[in-house]
């Protein structure tokens, strides 16, 4: 085909997004780290897949048009490095058709041009050999040899060519990559994603995999598990039970997400996405009676115009913060320390910018600073930020990339203070914590000259694996040998789901006995994955 308006620009992306899903396994696979989670794969995945949720029922004939609400799918969905990053891609490349109801070759090109500028300029320290150095050389690739009337086969098939190429000097360009002997899994997506495209390009189409999702046991995402969108006015009252708005809002919060409850003395608005809506309202029936309910099945059809939650909004408190957790036990720390929105998350389970867009909202603050807790996790919340539209909210990311460090800066929060001088307080204080954490080997490899054993637990100090050893425990100690200098005076241990009471006991002993001048911290976190988050200060 020589030019694509918005019906086969949809294609082109749908069929894209789908080869993506059914590969994605392969991708995580790529992880540099010899770590369980992998997930590199699966957020490039949900961001595509936020994206083609929003044009798969749309009749646009215009290019531009369908690029534009794939883009801002993406910009929703985008979890992860990797994911941000091709959300900005497609939001260049959306920029770069602007106006055009038709793309032809160069048009094509051009915008692949702007998708790599967007990009670039979104990461505020890029790195070569990874996503952005294949969506950039392929690009430039087609740049130079684009002609007017070629097709956009063709330049699908320049593209693949130089991205492939590209993939595979990615170890060249990034030590870390060759050490472990692996190509950069961010690139790898990218080009699943061209190779999607050209397919329906050349008049086919990739449909999902089923097999994929029962192969790899993928887990459920919210997108998936919360179906409806349900809506409700509920006048309370006075021969029904008494309402207490905390217990409501922290058992409606069990039941599904993106909820805003907005309560007076004599009505209560709720808005929720949740997977069994009968559940909810037969329990708000104990306050009061409906005035007002309207549910959407979110899979089924577009969710139009919902109640207006604007018209009692509360007024909003000066400050509030919002940090990242995985693990009740961490999360009830949180609250200790101050941090009243949890955005569940963390390895395996990054949050979308979207996730993040909804806890501000519900912060309802003037101020809100937000703790990411994972590096991963910083360029997501920083793209929520841009994406919230009340001009009376200002949003703070703190870039946090551990739990420990996200505690230690939360610690440091005035509330007498000022935004600007909290949030350089709260930034500051991230440089006084060493960060570290346990947990288990998914494979045989070697990193910086210490050869690692699949099953095996290993310790790594902020970014390093610098410890290997089959016992948990022995790993733990050995780490806090490295971490701990003549200047340390705080060790914080959260321990995880994989660790008994007694185990957790044994640790606090044996660090009692070899670090007695030191002040420990130790408590139940419940995350998944690492067995002990670790923070000396």
């Amino acid at each position: 085909m020589k030019t694509l308006d918005g019906q086969s620009l949809k294609l082109l992306l749908l069929s894209g997004s789908n080869n993506l899903y059914n590969h994605y396994p392969e991708v995580d696979a790529l992880n540099v780290f010899p770590v369980p989670d992998g997930d590199t794969g699966m957020n490039m995945n949900l961001t595509l897949t936020s994206g083609s949720k929003e044009i798969s029922n749309r009749s646009d004939e215009s290019a531009y048009e369908i690029s534009k609400v794939f883009s801002r799918g993406l910009l929703m969905g985008a979890r992860g490095n990797s994911g941000v990053i091709t959300s900005q891609i497609f939001r260049g490349f959306s920029k770069g058709l602007d106006g055009l109801a038709e793309v032809n070759a160069l048009a094509f090109s051009a915008a692949f041009q702007k998708g790599v500028e967007v990009a670039y300029k979104a990461v505020v320290n890029p790195v070569e050999g990874t996503i952005l150095t294949v969506i950039r050389e392929s690009s430039q690739f087609l740049a130079d040899n684009v002609k007017e009337n070629m097709s956009i086969e063709k330049c699908l098939d320049l593209m693949l060519q130089e991205a492939r190429e590209s993939l595979k000097r990615t170890p060249e360009l990034l030590p870390v990559l060759k050490e472990a002997g692996v190509i950069d899994s961010g690139g790898a997506g990218l080009i699943r994603i061209l190779e999607g495209m050209r397919i329906a390009a050349g008049g086919d189409f990739v449909e999902r995999s089923q097999a994929t999702a029962t192969e790899t046991q993928a887990p459920v995402t919210d997108e998936e598990e919360e179906r409806y969108l349900l809506e409700f006015i509920l006048k309370l009252c006075k021969d029904k039970k008494p309402f207490n708005e905390n217990r409501f809002g922290n058992i409606l919060s069990t039941h599904g997400d993106d909820l805003v409850i907005n309560a007076t003395e004599e009505n209560v608005k709720v808005h929720i996405r949740v997977l069994n809506p009968g559940d909810i309202l037969n329990y708000a029936q104990q306050y009061g009676e409906f005035t007002k309910v309207r549910l959407v099945n979110l899979k089924e059809e577009d969710a139009g115009e919902g109640l207006d939650f604007g018209e009692e909004q509360k007024e909003k408190t000066e400050y509030a913060m919002i940090g990242v957790s995985a693990g009740q036990g961490i999360e009830d720390f949180f609250k200790e320390i101050g941090i009243s929105i949890v955005v569940k998350g963390g390895q395996t389970m990054n949050p979308s910018s979207e996730d993040f867009v909804s806890a501000i909202k519900k912060a309802n603050a003037k101020n809100v600073f937000i703790f990411p807790n994972n590096s991963n996790i910083v360029m997501a919340a920083s793209q929520a930020c841009d994406m919230v539209e009340d001009a009376d909210t200002n949003v703070y990311v703190i870039p946090s990339k551990t739990i420990p460090q996200g505690i230690s800066s939360a610690i440091m929060f005035n509330p007498e203070a000022d935004p600007e001088e909290n949030f350089r307080s709260m930034k500051a204080a991230l440089k006084n914590v060493k960060s570290g954490e346990v947990t288990f080997s998914i494979r045989d490899t070697e990193f910086n000259g210490l050869k690692v054993k699949k099953d095996d637990f290993i310790g790594i100090y902020e970014k390093d694996i610098v410890v290997d050893n089959p016992d948990k425990m022995e790993a733990l100690m050995q780490l806090l040998d490295k971490m701990i200098d003549e200047d340390s005076s705080i060790i914080t241990i959260l321990v995880g789901q994989d660790v008994s009471e007694e185990q957790m006991n044994q640790v606090a002993e044996a660090i009692g006995e070899k670090f007695s001048d030191l002040d420990l911290d130790i408590r139940q976190g419940n995350q998944p994955v690492y067995s002990f988050l670790i923070g000396v200060e």
